[in-house]
């Protein structure tokens, strides 16, 4: 039986003991068919789905299929699902890179053309409904055994302090012994700083960094020890002014790469259009936007495949379409990093994978004023917080944020049933527990703010990577008020690495993704990237008539009260402003949901005022809920948002 659920479904299995007798009489596989027949009869009866909700799983059209690494439900109601290469080497190699635009609404698709491989970049959505995606990847990873030429981190000196120096892909470095090596990437070096005057003088050599790999393949290019390294074609003085350093040069695993170039999504042409270059290359960043429109980048693997150090934070300026520098501070790769009502920037801890284990895990309140930053103490399991999931709760007013699940780091197969949760409203915030994950320690779990104020929660799996067959079919709700779980009905497709879930319009949840490291238990078949969507329908869907928002204004200024037509307004008890999701790799920091004050009611609609603060309402478009008594929601409208 896969029914497991009390209650209701505990009855519903009481019902079912003469036809799996009669079953039983006949053989084993007909008892298997009437069990899977009777668990498809359960689940879609009509009590069933009011206490449980339902799924259904969509099989796209095999041109429309993507490895959906990236999703981010527009303002449009469609959502951009990216892919890029799609963790597909092949695909790198070819240049074949894939963006998907899905209409839950109407069930369509179109291929959208992607003009860089935003693989494993960030994104975010923009004051004016624009999609930013900033970084990707400019060369996949090389494991041990698998490089063929030796190589490492080039760092490029210029001592001239009148002029920068450019130098191409292809560039040549000698070393001493005359083994050579060439650059994979342009670059410009800035030209030195110089201070003081006369005797005093001192020049400070202008440095950036290059991945290099020697000219032929093989152990003899192998380098243990530092050196300094010409530059073929530079003579002169040229010479003695630009040059690089190495540290080593080996045949080690090579990481994956990442790339400076930034878009933005256009919902109306439904093309990609690029803007100004970051200063740095990114792989695993994360995109948070401030209360003031613009979007604070940071973390990534850079262009050598190193961690990105902290000192390269980047601000994103969508009016000017630039890029400037923000405070320093080191994160791990993808962290979980939510803006708060104070204007304070909360990392909770949670991260996607890269970066040592010592360094930058500790959760705190970073604040960009002065680039202080404060520990937030209490969370449990503090060294299982990689691909573990974060969410500010409903309402954001209450500014807490949950931290859910996770595992060790790199590829260790342990994992946490742990929550926990950050009142960042205390006078000094710290993690208090929270109820334990029911389906036990779990890494890659999504979780989605519903309209009615809980939390879903799905899918993930125990081990790495769903390593073990260890996917957990498993779906419940958090409920903040109660702070308890309920169970939800089970899915059907496994999710672990590279999956997502966003909220719809309509109040169902699409699920998307998968990239398990096998497919079977031993270990011995590669993985299948996992192609079908699934869409739940949360139990308030099965409740009876809706609640209905019949009219709303497009656009509403923060602090300011708006009218909204809707039948019945006695029978609606809440009101709220939904952000859309923007996901990736289990992290969401986008997603939070905003009480309205519900001001006045008329005879046919109510006012409801929004609250001023910009860092607790950031400018954008946002899905209007609102629900009755029994917390039934209507179907969103979605409304604009200005400063």
């Amino acid at each position: 039986m896969k029914i497991r659920h009390t209650g209701r479904t505990r009855r519903f299995a009481l019902g079912s003991t003469v036809a799996l007798t009669v079953a039983g009489m006949n053989a084993p596989a007909v008892l298997g068919f009437a069990t899977d027949q009777y668990h498809h009869y359960a689940i879609n009866r009509p009590a069933y789905k009011a206490e449980y909700g339902h799924w259904q799983t969509l099989v796209l059209p095999a041109e429309f299929r993507i490895n959906a690494i990236h999703a981010a439900l527009l303002r449009t109601g469609k959502v951009l699902i990216i892919a890029g290469s799609g963790n597909n080497q092949k695909n790198f190699d070819a240049g074949t890179f894939r963006s998907l635009l899905w209409d839950p609404v109407a069930n369509t698709y179109k291929n959208v053309p992607t003009p860089a491989d935003m693989f494993c970049g960030g994104h975010t959505a923009l004051p004016d409904g624009r999609m930013l995606v900033a970084g990707g990847t400019r060369r996949y990873e090389a494991l041990d055994g698998a490089v063929k030429k030796a190589a490492g981190t080039m760092r490029i000196r210029n001592e001239d302090p009148d002029a920068a120096r450019s130098l191409p892909r292809g560039t040549v470095f000698r070393a001493p012994d005359g083994r050579e090596y060439v650059s994979t990437a342009d670059v410009t070096v800035p030209a030195a700083t110089k201070t003081g005057a006369g005797t005093a003088t001192v020049v400070k050599a202008g440095e950036t960094r290059v991945f290099a790999e020697a000219v032929a393949p093989g152990p003899d290019s192998v380098l243990d020890s530092p050196a300094q390294y010409t530059i073929k074609g530079l003579t002169g003085a040229d010479a003695r002014n630009v040059y690089g350093m190495a540290d080593r040069m080996t045949l080690e695993k090579q990481d994956y790469q990442g790339i400076r170039a930034a878009f933005e999504f256009n919902p109306d042409t439904e093309l990609y259009e690029q803007v100004t270059d970051m200063a740095y290359a990114r792989w695993y960043p994360t995109l948070t936007g401030l209360g003031d429109g613009r979007v604070v980048t940071v973390s990534g693997l850079d262009d050598t495949g190193q961690i990105l150090s902290g000192n390269d934070n980047e601000i994103y300026d969508p009016a000017r379409k630039t890029w400037s520098k923000a405070p320093d501070r080191y994160f791990p790769t993808y962290p979980s990093i939510f803006l708060t009502a104070s204007g304070r920037l909360f990392y909770s801890g949670s991260n996607a994978g890269y970066g040592p284990a010592d360094k930058g895990r500790e959760p705190g309140l970073w604040d960009l004023a002065d680039n202080s930053f404060h520990p937030v103490p209490g969370l449990r399991d503090p060294e299982l917080t990689e691909t573990s999931s974060s969410v500010l709760l409903p309402p954001a007013q209450a500014q807490k944020v949950m931290v859910l699940g996770g595992g060790g780091v790199g590829e260790s197969p342990l994992s946490t049933a742990r929550t926990d949760i950050a009142d960042l409203t205390a006078a000094q915030p710290a993690f208090t527990p929270g109820p334990d994950l029911p389906a036990g320690g779990t890494r890659y779990l999504n979780s989605v703010i519903l309209p009615d104020d809980t939390v879903f929660t799905t899918g993930g799996s125990r081990d790495y990577r769903g390593k073990h067959r260890s996917d957990l079919l498993k779906a419940q709700t958090y409920h903040p008020d109660t702070n308890t779980f309920t169970t939800a009905a089970e899915p059907t497709v496994g999710r672990n690495y590279h999956s997502e879930a966003l909220l719809l319009p309509d109040g169902r949840v699409a699920v998307l993704g998968s990239d398990p490291l096998f497919n079977d238990k031993a270990g011995t078949e590669p993985g299948t990237f996992e192609q079908r969507i699934e869409i739940y329908s949360p139990p308030y869907l099965f409740h009876g008539e809706r609640p209905r928002l019949t009219g709303a204004p497009a656009a509403a200024k923060l602090g300011s009260t708006v009218q909204v037509t809707a039948p019945a307004p006695d029978g609606i008890a809440t009101a709220k402003l939904v952000r859309p999701s923007s996901v990736t790799h289990a992290t969401d920091v986008e997603q939070r949901s905003v009480a309205l004050d519900i001001t006045a009611r008329t005879a046919d609609g109510l006012a409801l005022t929004l609250p001023a603060n910009a860092n607790l309402l950031p400018p954008g478009w946002y899905l209007l809920f609102v629900t009755d008594t029994a917390g039934t929601p209507s179907e969103a409208r979605w409304i604009q948002v200005t400063p």
